[in-house]
Parts: structure tokens; sequence; C-alpha cells
């Protein structure tokens, strides 16, 4: 079984989505994250590349760095930059690249079943990067980015997925390098339920990987 839970999301004020949006933290450096943030007080990459917010030749793996990270986590709720929803949720996240388009849930997942091999690794990964995000973790009180998953396609799950992507969004943007994002918000509790449920059926889930074919 793979274990699935709402949770009471803090996500951007609409009008901000697009300016808050910012790419991963590890596919740039931190000269890059200084120049995609660059005149915007609300990217996300004050939080999860906080050393942008110090003098340049900072260590980023110093104290002062993961004090900024939460100071500016801490600002962008008391500003209101991010609104707390107000009960536990799931959420649709849909990506489309040029004709492809993909969707999947976010939700929360088991540490549990991760430990016991039921969440399927694929790679080694490097202990110095483990050990900044698992201190951004504990720093911040909060996962401020997701871990990608997959699991076998179950068809009953696919169709309440669907079913959400057929109604209005809370966000439909496009970001600078040409992908759209969607998301949908499920806050009915009966259809959490089903949702969660059926998630009992499904064996495992599976830490995504990206493979590039020559």
């Amino acid at each position: 079984m793979s274990q699935i839970k709402p949770f009471q999301a803090y996500r951007p004020k609409p009008q901000l989505a697009g300016k808050l949006a910012s790419v991963p933290y590890d596919v740039i450096n931190t000269k890059e994250a200084r120049q995609l943030a660059e005149g915007n007080p609300v990217s996300f990459l004050h939080v999860a590349r906080p050393e942008i917010n110090l003098p340049e030749g900072v260590d980023e793996h110093s104290d002062e760095v993961y004090a900024a990270g939460v100071n500016a986590l801490k600002k962008f709720i008391a500003e209101g930059t991010l609104l707390h929803e107000d009960k536990p949720c799931l959420y649709v996240y849909q990506q489309r690249m040029g004709d492809h388009v993909q969707a999947g849930l976010v939700c929360l997942c088991s540490v549990k079943e991760y430990e016991n091999d039921l969440i399927k690794k694929h790679e080694y990964t490097h202990k110095d990067k483990e050990d900044d995000r698992a201190r951004h973790v504990a720093e911040q009180n909060a996962n401020a980015e997701p871990v990608f998953l997959a699991y076998r396609s179950v068809p009953h799950i696919d169709a309440l997925v669907d079913q959400v992507r057929q109604q209005a969004p809370i966000y439909d943007m496009v970001t600078p390098d040409a992908i759209g994002h969607t998301v949908w918000v499920i806050s009915d509790e009966s259809l959490i339920m089903a949702i969660c449920h059926l998630f009992d059926g499904v064996p495992a889930l599976y830490i995504a990987v990206f493979l590039e074919l020559h």
C-alpha cells in the first residue's frame, strides 16, 4: 500500500503566483539565482536559495544563510504573499511543455514507507546536498520544494484527477521557459478520502528519474 494525505498548505496569493514561482534550487548556482531574483522581492528563490539575500562570497551552508531563508519565508507569510489554506487539501498540478501535458497530485507521503523501501529509490544521493536540504526543512519547519514521485497507472485515480481538471484552476500561468503550470485545489473531503483510499491499493511509489536518450 502507499499512504498519501492532504495537508494545510501555504500557497501563493493568486495575483503573485507568476512572480513567486521559481526554478528548482538545484538547477542553478548562486550567481544564476541572484540574476533570476533581481528586482523581484517575492521570488521564491529568496527562500530556496537564501544566500542571494547576503553579500557575494558568503558560504551557502553558513548559519546566516539558513537564518535568511527562515526570515524570507516568515516575511512572505506575514505580508500575505503566501496564504494559509483553511483546511487540509490535495492539489492537482499540471505541466504543459509544447504538445506534452502531464498532471499529478500534490500530497504528503510516508517517510516510514521510504525507510522501508516501499518508496523505491533510483540513485545514490550526495550527502552534502542531503544535509543542506534537511537543514532547510528543519530550520524553516517547511517542505519548501516537492519530491517528484511516480506510480503505476490506476484508471480510477486517473479518472478522478481528470474530473478535477475539468474545473476552474486556482493558478494557470506560463513561466519564462515557456512551460505552462496549472493547479487545482481538491477541498471536498469525500473526494480526498476516495483518492487516499485508492492509493491503499498502489503497491509502491517510485522516486522519478529523468533519462536522456541518444
